[in-house]
């Protein structure tokens, strides 16, 4: 339900939390109308203040150019996903009438500091970090444990977000886990001007502890929305934390979390509402979200506006983008996922996220709203761990509760009680790849799972082609903006 208070609380926020910048790629801290004093000392009597300074993190998450630049790619976590799923090989652009993508596509942009598709990911999770600094730094810092209950759950969601933001950074900006390599500057407190890199285990042990201490201070918290993080998403993003570091012992805490939220009871989404739009946050089997109204004030620069052909999008004009061939492929004639994509235009997302109405080009002014997470990542992410750790059975329980619902004859599904080992392994890489394309996590598992990218014949640029997981091209490099400015990086 779209609830007018809180969007106007929301509204409000953005104001609070947008940077005045000298230094776009660096902002000290979001302070140009309400100070870290201010932020505190107002929570302690009236936590709406606090509420709103969140919403405000939450609405960049989601507003256009709020990566810092003016292109028509910057909308937030969601551009994003459409990045990577590019790198992934699993999404193909189709044609390239506007160039919205073209140097990022050809793998050119990823190996330009001076190209603004590095900077746009760097500031914008940048941005996060220092805006949910300032949040901590007015509750107290990061060891504090606010008497107000609010104030614990506004930490921990503070937490919860500085850690989501930095896990992305990690995954954008690093080829892999090497527990020793430098990689990233650490801001832990928004006294910091500029930071030095440090080593990749110091970046994850950070986002750890910050996961941890939030789903600590998120107990007892009984969100009104979709938005807020609560104790499964924290739970979520963690496991995804342990999945990435690699290690028997991490697979193992990476399973039990996913276990966890699973068992919070949030359904599977159904075959019809895998085919069903992916434009409602009400959709029961979605575990963090943003409900999009038109107080959030998109258009065009969206991910409606990038993806669906039933939008006033890029889609439908001419930069089209569909499932790779290859994958498309994969998929079995009986799985309800193979008419999620439209084999006449292009391999198109037709099925899967469209605007109800379904008039092409129609929604020109944005209120469908926008998935994070899902229960189906937990089942799936079980499942790799499982298999990965010997666990065959339990792996192949979570992988056929998710088929269960694809396929309307078990029969089509059975096969998978006849895998084991490294198939099993691969079978659930691929159904994760199928059942989450288009949602920004094929990425995060070509680089958990070190396999190459892969693009069938349907890509424009660099067709039938085989790219390995570290090579340069398939991460983000530090933007220019940083090495100029940043004594510490060279």
């Amino acid at each position: 339900m779209k609830k007018t208070i809180i969007k106007s609380i929301c509204v409000f926020a953005v104001s609070l939390t947008l940077f005045n910048c000298n230094k776009d790629f660096l902002e000290t801290s979001p302070t140009e109308f309400i100070s870290v004093d201010d932020v505190g000392y107002t929570a302690q009597y009236n936590p709406v203040i606090l509420e709103g300074t969140l919403n405000g993190i939450y609405s960049t998450m989601v507003n256009a150019f709020t990566g810092g630049t003016g292109t028509h790619e910057d909308f937030g976590q969601k551009g994003f996903d459409i990045f990577s799923d590019f790198l992934s090989g699993d999404m193909a652009l189709t044609a390239n009438n506007y160039n919205r993508y073209g140097a990022f596509v050809n793998l050119l942009a990823t190996v330009d500091y001076t190209d603004g598709d590095n900077y746009m990911a760097w500031r914008y999770y940048y941005k996060i970090v220092r805006s949910s600094n300032l949040v901590i730094k007015s509750l107290g810092g990061n060891d504090a444990v606010p008497e107000k209950v609010e104030n614990k759950w506004a930490l921990g969601q503070a937490k919860a977000l500085r850690a989501y933001a930095y896990f992305y950074l990690a995954q954008y900006y690093v080829k892999g886990y090497d527990a020793s390599a430098t990689i990233l500057p650490l801001y832990d407190t928004s006294d910091l001007s500029v930071a030095a890199p440090v080593e990749t285990s110091v970046i994850y042990d950070f986002i750890i502890s910050d996961l941890t201490s939030a789903i600590t201070l998120l107990d007892g918290f009984n969100r009104t929305g979709i938005t807020p993080i609560n104790q499964d998403v924290a739970r979520g993003l963690l496991a995804y934390t342990y999945a990435a570091i690699g290690t028997s012992e991490a697979n193992i805490e990476a399973k039990r979390l996913a276990d966890q939220v699973i068992a919070a009871g949030y359904p599977i989404m159904s075959s019809s509402e895998v085919t069903g739009g992916f434009n409602s946050a009400n959709t029961p089997g979605w575990v963090w979200g943003f409900d999009i109204t038109l107080a959030n004030d998109l258009d065009l620069v969206s991910w409606w506006g990038q993806m669906d052909v039933f939008t006033y999008s890029y889609q439908w004009a001419g930069d089209k983008k569909g499932i790779d061939s290859d994958l498309y492929a994969s998929i079995d004639a009986n799985d309800i996922r193979k008419t999620q994509f439209d084999v006449n235009n292009a391999l198109q997302p037709r099925n899967k996220f469209y605007n109800a109405n379904r008039v092409i080009g129609g929604q020109r002014y944005i209120e469908d709203d926008y998935v994070f997470m899902r229960i189906s990542e937990m089942y799936l992410l079980s499942a790799e761990m499982a298999a990965k750790e010997g666990e065959d059975g339990l792996a192949r329980t979570n992988l056929k509760e998710i088929l269960s619902r694809r396929f309307s004859d078990p029969a089509d599904y059975a096969y998978v009680d006849g895998l084991s080992g490294q198939a099993l392994v691969d079978e659930i890489i691929l159904q994760t790849r199928i059942e989450l394309w288009g949602e920004g996590k094929s990425y995060l598992s070509m680089k958990r799972n070190k396999y190459n990218a892969k693009r069938g014949s349907n890509h424009v640029f660099h067709p039938n082609s085989s790219i390995s997981y570290d090579d340069d091209r398939l991460s983000w490099v530090v933007p220019i903006q940083e090495v100029q400015n940043n004594p510490f990086i060279n």
